[in-house]
């Protein structure tokens, strides 16, 4: 009988999906991945196609598989993380989802949130839910479905219709149809889980018009969530760890203990700050979340969310032709002493931490005949390094902790320059391990915790391995400078209607 010695990991992201198989010894021993692409059909409305982020998962677990030269019957267990708060509704006699899945990023609900804020009270729902009412959360994409798709309703209403994050579209489709769940941390960003009691909020529900019985049941991350079955990967693997990305990613940095804080540079640039058992509450522009939950326990975190980052430099490629490839920004920053007085406020889907401006448009400002795509390029950097200081400084203050060291992950981490840049705003080192994809690894740890293959925290905290520590080398009043121009752009931007 072959040795269950290797753990398979999937992480299902806005813009791709990766599989890996890693070993008993924390090492990656084969990685695939696969793009998954977006629809942008009106202004502020993000789609992608539930089918497609399905194959993209199937397709990827079968070449990681393939890839490490080993057969499925050896793997111990599975874990999954995902892009949270992207919304799918799909009909139980079909299978087939009834509209495309609303991406996070997709403002297309903000006229329902502003009808909840004034009918429901933005305090009630952060109360509840520990979170600020927004289009980002899913709550309010499930009422645009229900409100926009003929018959939605009366199908939810009957008992048709189901809804549900990326990782229950995709633990559905495991199980053949037959589970439908989520775990406490993609729950917790629906604006429909009470935070403190992990269950669905029903008077929330009532009043928001989301028929509870669309719900999925809430579980554990780390818990025994179904098979994914032989008929997608040769053999069926317990999934043993289900967790939202910036989760995951909390975790596969080794933030076990309160005060230790992560940043992901993906898409999106999300800081998480580990609170400890209970929940700390704050009325500032941070939010309550859950870390990750087991039968036994549950850990709580402090959540920044910024909305755009990664997909600044993108849109810098894509939209604006000022660069080929996202890996020449950093060439382009350095060309320049400055920022030669430029500003790039990349407000594309509205302003997140701690602003939570759900009408904030983009902006760049400062421009004159001087001005060249090298310091565009450098203003779009340092936008997300301004916009984790924003972050951090609420969080430093809201718990109490000083922060003097941030481990980041994400693709955007491995720009040297852009980690410099962030420790001299930070004044504090910024230290990035050897693998920059953390969130995969949160899983992976997770399900190899469950299934037996390592002691406990201490081993798994050990396989986190540092790849480069960069300390400030700038004086915190030279910072000061640039941030609060950056300060007086956003300001400006906000403006803008």
């Amino acid at each position: 009988m072959r040795s269950k010695s290797y753990i398979l990991a999937i992480d299902q992201g806005t813009t791709s999906t990766r599989s890996i198989v890693i070993g008993r010894d924390g090492l990656i021993v084969s990685s695939a991945q696969l793009p998954v692409k977006a629809q942008f059909p009106k202004p502020g409305h993000v789609l992608q196609d539930p089918d497609e982020l399905l194959l993209s998962v199937v397709q990827t677990m079968q070449m990681a598989i393939k890839q490490a030269g080993i057969d499925a019957s050896e793997i111990a267990a599975a874990g999954l993380t995902n892009q949270r708060e992207t919304t799918i509704v799909w009909d139980i006699r079909t299978g087939k989802a009834i509209y495309p899945a609303i991406v996070w990023q997709s403002r297309q609900s903000a006229e329902i949130v502003e009808r909840w804020t004034e009918r429901i009270g933005k305090d009630v729902i952060r109360d509840a839910t520990g979170l600020v009412p927004d289009a980002y959360f899913s709550a309010s994409k499930i009422a645009w479905i229900l409100e926009h798709i003929d018959g939605a309703s009366a199908l939810a209403e009957q008992g048709y219709l189901r809804f549900g994050t990326v990782d229950s579209w995709l633990l559905w489709h495991f199980s053949d149809q037959k589970i439908h769940a989520t775990d406490t941390t993609n729950a917790s960003r629906t604006m429909l889980l009470n935070i403190d009691t992990l269950l669905w909020d029903e008077s929330l529900g009532q009043a928001m018009g989301i028929p509870a019985q669309i719900l999925p049941k809430i579980n554990p991350s780390v818990y025994n969530h179904g098979n994914i079955p032989a008929k997608m990967i040769g053999s069926d693997v317990p999934l043993l760890a289900i967790a939202g990305d910036q989760h995951a990613a909390l975790f596969g940095q080794a933030c076990f203990m309160p005060g230790m804080v992560k940043n992901t540079y993906g898409t999106g640039c999300f800081m998480l700050m580990h609170t400890g058992e209970k929940r700390v509450k704050t009325a500032s522009g941070l939010l309550s979340t859950l870390a990750w939950t087991t039968e036994d326990s549950v850990c709580y975190a402090l959540e920044g969310s910024v909305f755009v980052a990664g997909s600044a430099v993108q849109w810098l490629r894509d939209a604006m032709g000022l660069i080929k490839s996202s890996d020449e920004v950093e060439q382009l920053a350095k060309s320049v002493d400055d920022n030669g007085g430029v500003y790039v406020v990349p407000a594309f889907t509205g302003l997140g931490a701690p602003y939570w401006d759900q009408e904030a448009r983009g902006a760049i400002l400062g421009l004159t005949r001087g001005s060249t795509h090298a310091h565009v390029s450098r203003a779009v950097l340092e936008s997300l390094a301004y916009q984790t200081r924003d972050v951090m400084e609420l969080m430093s203050a809201a718990s109490g902790i000083p922060v003097l060291n941030l481990r980041v992950d994400g693709g955007a981490a491995n720009n040297n320059w852009l980690m410099q840049f962030q420790a001299n705003q930070l004044q504090c080192e910024v230290s990035r391990p050897v693998y920059t994809e953390s969130t995969v690894l949160g899983v992976a740890y997770m399900a190899g915790l469950k299934a037996g293959l390592w002691s406990g925290l201490d081993e798994v905290a050990s396989l986190r391995k540092t790849d480069a520590v960069f300390r400030p080398e700038l004086n915190r009043e030279n910072a000061d400078i640039t941030y609060n121009r950056w300060k007086i752009a956003v300001a400006a931007c906000r403006l803008f209607r």
